[in-house]
């Protein structure tokens, strides 16, 4: 008489009958991983900050504003790079060694809808990687060179984070939080939560920044016009 028997591979996800026969353990520790993440976003908001810290043609940036460019630097980098990296390998990151796979091994621990391809995540993260990352980088530009249309890049680009965020968290919260260990300190509270809570925060500050600066503008425009209805 013939027995089968089923081989689970062991990982470290939840659930935990998670079914992830692929799956290769990494190979470099969660300390290198971070480092790695912090070090090069450092680097950004680092370089942007002097950078903003010249006199431009619009004159001198006020910290706020220098805050905000850097933070759009530091978004092109992370939605260009390691969200771009997702959305082209995320059929054999579970498998793969490379360092940015093993990235995202590391925080699928807090959300393990990286690992399984989860069709949510794979679009969501696709269209970040393809359209917040380049026009990031746009607004980056558009700032250091005063361009008009500035906050109209901010506008858009803090939209598509948030809207992309509150996705993010709905979609799970109706799962139950059952792709992490709830409750855990380091992969359910700093993976899953505070990592994702930024692009809420901080895109609706900068949302309403843009509406503040749209408007004055426009109101501008619409007295411009006034008197010059007047005069004629």
């Amino acid at each position: 008489m013939e027995t089968t028997s089923t081989t689970r591979v062991l990982h470290p996800y939840w659930p935990r009958d998670l079914s992830i026969p692929n799956y290769v353990a990494n190979d470099r520790s969660m300390s290198e991983i971070l480092v790695f993440l912090f070090s090069v976003s450092g680097v950004f908001l680092l370089v942007t900050w002097l950078i903003t810290g010249r006199e431009g043609t619009g004159g001198r940036m006020g910290v706020w504003r220098r805050l905000a460019v850097c933070w759009f630097a530091v978004c092109g980098f992370i939605h260009g790079v390691i969200e771009g990296w997702f959305s082209l390998y995320y059929h054999i990151i579970p498998a793969d060694q490379s360092f940015l796979s093993q990235l995202w091994k590391e925080y699928s621990k807090g959300d393990s809808r990286y690992v399984i391809a989860d069709n949510f995540t794979v679009c969501m993260e696709t269209v970040t990687a393809w359209f917040w990352g380049p026009l990031s980088f746009w607004a980056v530009f558009a700032f250091l060179t005063n361009k008009p249309y500035r906050f109209v890049l901010q506008l858009i680009v803090s939209l598509g984070q948030l809207y992309g965020a509150v996705l993010y968290f709905y979609t799970e919260h109706r799962d139950g939080y059952a792709h992490s260990e709830l409750g855990h300190p380091v992969y359910f509270w700093f993976y899953f939560v505070f990592l994702n809570v930024l692009w809420i925060v901080i895109p609706l500050a900068l949302i309403v920044d843009a509406w503040r600066q749209l408007s004055a503008a426009q109101a501008h425009t619409d007295t411009a016009r006034a008197h010059k209805s007047k005069r004629n």
